[in-house]
């Protein structure tokens, strides 16, 4: 008798019960990789932008707060991004872990979330800090280019288009944002290692950051971030 072809679990077999903590500057892949490690554990994927936008969407008492706020485009207070995160990771899809994308971005929100996971059960987090050279971050953000019609993402030193200006699969224009050009990289990139030194540092004191060399291709880093979680969870 015939038997069905068996498809492989792409879920690792070990649970990750844990929060992965994201660290690196503008351009150094943070949200490409926090995406692959939540798809490869089917865990959520959270960023402090996505988290405070549903809110607001759905007219929570969290998100009509926010929402002029944000409207003003100045920052949201901790407190207000404090209770949004523990609201979200409340949630039942967040029962085997999540990866944060973005946060957090200071000592006082690292502290509080360090208790947070304590109250809900979970093991202490992994911090991965993906390390780049400035000269890298600026090639690789002032090269980037954007398709106007379907978004499609260029870089002018590692993937040129075909044709200069245009878009391989739809010929749409390509732009540069605004916010990727030098003048407005430079001061980007001081203003992170400003606020991120002294949390990276915290979480280098706790035994719980990693570092990864974030200027090999998307693949070898995704590999390095697989070994090193790996290596960690056996730690603790």
């Amino acid at each position: 008798m015939a038997t069905s072809p068996v498809v492989p679990d792409k879920r690792p077999q070990e649970e990750l019960n844990r929060a992965v903590i994201f660290l690196g500057p503008p351009g150094a892949g943070k949200g490409t990789q926090a995406k692959k490690l939540a798809a490869k554990y089917s865990v959520p994927h959270l960023s402090t932008g996505d988290m405070l936008r549903e809110h607001v969407a759905r007219g929570t008492p969290l998100g009509v707060k926010a929402k002029p706020i944000m409207e003003r485009g100045e920052l949201v207070s901790d407190s207000l991004v404090l209770k949004i995160v523990a609201e979200r990771i409340e949630r039942p899809d967040c029962s085997h872990g999540f990866v944060f994308d973005g946060f957090p971005r200071t000592v006082a929100q690292a502290q509080y979330l360090g208790e947070l996971l304590k109250q809900h059960g979970y093991r202490r987090p992994v911090v991965i800090h993906l390390l780049i050279d400035t000269a890298l971050i600026l090639r690789r953000i002032t090269g980037r280019r954007t398709c106007k019609m379907g978004g499609e993402i260029y870089n002018l030193f590692e993937r040129p288009p075909k044709v200069e200006g245009r878009c391989d699969d739809d010929g749409g224009e390509l732009w540069q944002r605004p916010d990727d050009r030098e003048e407005i990289v430079g001061p980007r990139l001081r203003a992170y290692e400003k606020q991120t030194e002294p949390l990276v540092a915290y979480y280098r004191r706790l035994g719980l950051l990693h570092d990864v060399d974030a200027s090999k291709s998307v693949e070898e880093v995704e590999q390095q971030i697989w070994r090193t979680l790996h290596q960690a969870r056996g730690k603790h």
